[in-house]
């Protein structure tokens, strides 16, 4: 059998036709027998000037520049330079092709050059009367009854497939719409959430501000207790843990970094086994021959062995207490500083008095320290010279703080997702977060909606990106739908595209274009490469089924 995609553009031009009886000459259609109607002469349709007689209409010679003398022949499938000459340029051919009544099924046209090849085209003309010269010997039988029959049973499955796929379209339309409408709830609960703790954001560093400036003002020993030697030792505390802190993140990584060129060693050492060395490639050589000089080099000078210096740094990275580092309360606590004896100086004064030198050395204390004549004690954020009243403030601050920063970014997110592009209806929105996948050969392909396409083995090894997704498109095709129906067929079609997926050998990044058709349920029809590394994925979902799923079932049966 031809491909049948000729015929799609041939037979469209019939569609309208209901008059399926034979008129005129052999392969003429009911709408061009007007210009075969006189026994004597005929008029070339497109060259009404030129007229020749009756008989020589299909007489296997073309004699009108546009063809149209031999509809029943191939003699003008491509205007031969044989044909006689005519004024001007020559007309393109006036008739669409050899015309098949196919009565008990469907009319159509097929091209001229099917006219008598010796082939029985019985999926373009089931009556066979392309072949009437039996060319060879060929005879081909009617069969456009049982042709006929089978098309109406898979066109009523068809047209039952495409009124399901359509109510799950809405469906998906509805979930798409309760999915958008409970993120618009949740963007103004946000929006009213984060006005608040702005709010409260503010009046909890109002607070903090009066309670430093509070602290600040007390003439007490606070964390200056102990003298310069305390200090020195709340510093160097405070300095060694965040060495410590430093020394076990480096480690950490450290160990992950060896971990990844263990595992890139095992992979070049695998390719190096596996690779064939017949297969003339310089770019795999290179990468070979680097390999085994690497190996060389590292077995000439062995890594040393790591485990003394991690028994070290296991030690160091202890807590200090009792059982290891420093016993910091040693150093802590003891001296009596020139504050507490300032202190207790107060207690031996009259109330009166007390309260008047408190205010005026508090006065004092503020000035010197806001003009760096003394210094503050603050020390930041879970600073450990806070007093418990400063540290309960900051550590509400900051909590609020945190709260009103995460709950912007997800407003921002939720705003981000209310602006995406979800197709017509949204109703891509439905499918956000579901994947399917299909097997084919050595793989299984996965497609993930508005998300990812990627490409598994089934033996075991890593998995290929095959995109990430861009954007919703549309696209025109003309293919043929298969007697199953899960095919794209003519047409404009919802596309997805998915690009810059992993990066082939001497190749692009890997891409994928997603073409969708109506199917009742979500299913991978075709996965085909169409260039190097860029993949076309045919896929059948309810989510194709618009609007103008009546007008795509009428174009459907056009094709068949």
């Amino acid at each position: 059998m031809r491909k049948a995609n000729l015929f799609l553009v041939l037979g469209a031009i019939v569609g309208s036709v209901t008059v399926a009886e034979k008129v005129g000459p052999r392969g003429v259609g009911p709408e061009f027998a007007k210009f075969y109607k006189s026994d004597k002469s005929f008029t070339c349709i497109s060259n009404p000037s030129q007229q020749i007689n009756a008989s020589q209409v299909n007489d296997d010679y073309c004699d009108c520049p546009d063809g149209s003398d031999e509809p029943g022949t191939s003699a003008c499938a491509h205007l031969s330079p044989l044909s006689p000459p005519s004024p001007g340029e020559r007309s393109p051919l006036a008739l669409p092709g050899y015309y098949c009544n196919n009565k008990g099924h469907r009319p159509g046209y097929i091209p001229f050059t099917y006219v008598n090849d010796g082939v029985c085209d019985y999926d373009l003309c089931c009556d066979g009367s392309d072949e009437w010269e039996s060319v060879g010997g060929i005879v081909c039988e009617n069969r456009c009854k049982e042709i006929g029959k089978e098309w109406k049973k898979q066109d009523e499955q068809r047209k039952r497939a495409l009124e399901s796929g359509q109510r799950a379209r809405k469906e998906l339309v509805r979930q798409a719409l309760r999915s958008r409408v409970e993120t618009e709830g949740r963007v103004e609960t946000l929006q009213v959430e984060i006005e608040a703790l702005k709010a409260k954001v503010g009046d909890l560093e109002r607070q903090l501000a009066d309670v430093e400036r509070s602290e600040k003002a007390r003439l007490s020993s606070g964390p200056a207790k102990g003298g310069k030697i305390n200090v020195l030792a709340n510093l160097a505390k405070g300095r060694i843990e965040e060495l410590r802190t430093a020394l076990i993140d480096v480690r950490t990584k450290r160990d992950v970094a060896l971990a990844r060129v263990q595992e890139l060693e095992a992979i070049l050492s695998k390719f190096q086994e596996e690779y064939n060395p017949n297969f003339n490639d310089e770019g795999v050589k290179r990468a070979v021959r680097s390999w085994e000089e690497f190996v060389a080099r590292k077995n000439s000078n062995p890594d040393a062995d790591h485990s003394a210096g991690d028994r070290d740094l296991d030690e160091f990275v202890k807590p200090d207490g009792e059982e290891s580092g420093i016993r910091w309360e040693e150093w802590e606590g003891g001296e009596e500083s020139d504050f507490d004896v300032l202190y207790r100086f107060e207690e031996y004064l009259p109330k009166p008095l007390r309260t008047w030198i408190d205010n005026k050395l508090r006065g004092l204390r503020v000035m010197m320290v806001q003009n760096g004549l003394l210094a503050d004690t603050g020390h930041g954020p879970a600073s450990p010279s806070d007093s418990r009243a400063v540290a309960q403030a900051r550590g509400a601050l900051n909590t609020a703080t945190s709260d009103h920063d995460a709950k912007k970014s997800q407003l921002e997110n939720y705003q981000t997702d209310l602006a995406r592009d979800y197709g017509s209806d949204d109703v891509f929105r439905a499918l956000k977060g579901q994947c399917i996948s299909k097997d084919s050969g050595e793989y299984t392909y996965e497609l993930c909606w508005l998300a990812s396409t990627t490409q598994k083995p089934k033996k075991g090894g890593a998995h290929t990106g095959m995109g990430n997704f861009v954007s919703i498109d549309k696209v025109v095709l003309d293919d043929i739908i298969p007697p199953d129906g899960k095919g794209l067929g003519s047409g404009e079609h919802v596309a997805l595209r998915y690009e810059n997926g992993n990066h082939c050998w001497n190749g692009p990044s890997r891409s994928t274009l997603v073409i969708l058709g109506c199917a009742e349920k979500d299913e991978i029809w075709k996965i085909t490469e169409s260039e190097k590394c860029m993949y076309r994925m045919e896929v059948g979902t309810p989510a194709a089924c618009d609007g103008n799923a009546e007008e795509n079932a009428r174009r459907e049966k056009d094709e068949l």
